[in-house]
């Protein structure tokens, strides 16, 4: 199985109002599935203000009318399973909109049907928001504080409230009933929060309540209880699990706990940075290579990977660990570097026609909520030129420009006006012209797609890594009974001499697929950013 994530905003605009919607998915249907893959993950659709543009949700039973409507939805859901693709929801039930109608119910009394669906205090505790300030906000109208551990705009469930978790099965069931084949879970493991919201750890900004809410005291108790909803119908359910740990995952994805198909980590996404991406960092090769397989080892024969390079929370992947100066040779690296390994690949939209981070001059002329109090907040002793660097680098916006189909008016997204900045390389970086051009990053995804679906080894076969401390080469294996894959990846912008580990030497490499044209493979001198894909056959005692 493979996905591709749909961030519908900036998708393809269908009606020509300058916002992406169900119309345009609906058109782009076969193109999606051209690309090999077998799903597709929206992420959020329902009504929302767009706070945090679709995770504030006012409705979870609705299409957001920008979008089109429950119809329109329809249409799309059952010609997605016409061409043979399953289709996932976003599920986000750590918090609402402050515009929901629970919410507003909540505010207006303390003693009615609604009081406890959220978390009110009358004395806040030190716990930080990971998007703005303190994660308390006072109320004029109940007279207290309530919990949000993203926007103020967006506050927490109180799911130890049997009602509120039998609201989130109702929610599972409309849509399962629907059609839908499964849900991406928002920041899951965070949904339940430790009794009496106690301090957190002094001195330790954004994350020091964490403690009391990561993985808290419930949270398997109550992810059983959905799993058995998801169980009914045999949806799968992918959960997002903000700074998990591989022992923590596995709590998730195996023994009696087991709530979980696949847990979507972060580790490998902090190769440029610490924590979060606005803390930017020159990118190691080694930091990602531990992370990739910490995560493929710990799993192997336990559960299964989510495998990913960009989703709509992280700046575009050339642009951070590759190269726009080498933005083709980069950018079809990249693919091959995670597409073989272990698990199911998810492709962001854009990613495979290699979008790379727009720059833009001010920093008012961003949407995205965190990148605008970062500027302002953690990065306020730094001068205005560097901070705006820092946005340039980071921005989750640069995962949120228009797609680029073509080489048009407005890059092919709109006969409108773009509700968000294009970015400018558009001519150049575009679907239209890619699928022209046999050695375009969007042709190496579907090569790599169709080599990984007809090879059983690239799908169950066990996963080693050669030259971990190598500062520029990852390479890898995967092997089933006698077949061999070993991939080759360089990420530098300089040649390289590659070694083949000890166990291949001597033996017949049959080159499946390199980034770069007219190559037999055998050159043991890499090219900027290559990558290469060898095929054998070993003998029993190979190793």
């Amino acid at each position: 199985m493979s996905f591709y994530q749909v961030w519908i905003r900036s998708f393809a605009d269908g009606n020509g109002d300058g916002i992406g919607d169900l119309y345009g998915v609906y058109d782009k249907l076969d193109y999606i599935r051209s690309l090999g893959v077998d799903g597709i993950w929206f992420s959020p659709l329902y009504p929302s203000p767009n706070a945090d543009h679709g995770y504030d949700i006012s409705d979870y039973r609705a299409i957001h009318p920008d979008y089109g409507d429950l119809d329109q939805f329809k249409r799309v859901l059952d010609k997605a399973h016409r061409l043979g693709m399953r289709v996932l929801m976003d599920l986000v039930v750590n918090h609402t909109s402050d515009e929901h109608p629970w919410f507003q119910a909540s505010r207006q009394s303390r003693t009615g049907p609604y009081a406890d669906y959220y978390f009110w205090r009358d004395e806040p505790n030190d716990w930080d928001s990971l998007f703005e300030g303190k994660a308390w906000t006072y109320d004029e109208v109940r007279g207290q504080y309530y919990l949000h551990l993203f926007s103020k705009k967006q506050p927490d469930l109180n799911m130890d409230n049997e009602k509120v978790r039998e609201e989130v099965k109702d929610i599972m069931r409309f849509w399962l009933d629907m059609g839908v084949d499964g849900f991406r879970e928002d920041v899951i493991n965070f949904i339940s929060k430790r009794e009496g919201l106690p301090r957190g750890i002094p001195f330790v900004p954004l994350v020091g309540g964490m403690i009391h809410y990561k993985d808290g005291p419930h949270i398997h108790e109550y992810m059983a209880e959905f799993r058995a909803v998801a169980e009914e119908y045999g949806a799968v359910q992918i959960g997002e699990g903000p700074m998990t740990t591989v022992r923590s995952a596995l709590n998730y994805l195996t023994g009696a706990t087991k709530s979980l198909d696949m847990m979507i980590s972060f580790d490998h996404m902090f190769a440029d940075c610490f924590y979060i991406e606005y803390l930017h960092l020159p990118f190691r090769l080694t930091r990602f290579k531990r992370a990739v397989s910490r995560w493929q080892n710990a799993l192997a024969g336990r559960s299964w990977n989510v495998l990913y390079l960009e989703n709509h929370d992280h700046p575009r992947i050339i642009s951070r660990y590759g190269s726009e100066r080498f933005w083709r040779e980069s950018g079809t690296m990249l693919a091959a570097s995670y597409l073989f390994l272990q698990g199911t690949p998810f492709i962001y939209q854009g990613q495979e026609i290699g979008m790379t981070n727009i720059r833009l001059p001010a920093i008012e002329m961003y949407e995205d909520i965190a990148s605008k109090t970062n500027y302002e907040r953690l990065l306020r002793f730094e001068s205005a030129e560097k901070r705006l660097r820092r946005i340039h680098l980071s921005s989750r916006d640069s995962a949120r420009t228009p797609v680029q189909w073509t080489a048009g008016p407005n890059a092919g997204f709109t006969t409108g006006t773009p509700w968000f900045h294009v970015n400018p390389n558009y001519k150049r970086v575009n679907a239209a012209a890619e699928a022209r051009d046999p050695y375009s990053i969007l042709n190496f995804y579907r090569r790599c797609l169709r080599l990984r679906k007809r090879s059983r080894t690239l799908l169950h076969g066990r996963y080693r890594e050669y030259f971990p401390h190598h500062p520029h080469l990852f390479v890898y294996e995967r092997t089933l009974g006698r077949t061999a894959y070993l991939i080759v990846c360089s990420f530098t912008s300089k040649e390289v001499v590659m070694s083949l580990p000890p166990a291949y030497q001597g033996h017949h490499l049959t080159l499946m697929l390199c980034n770069y044209p007219a190559t037999d493979g055998t050159d043991p001198v890499l090219r900027p950013y290559e990558a290469r894909v060898y095929r054998t056959q070993m003998g029993k005692d190979a190793r």
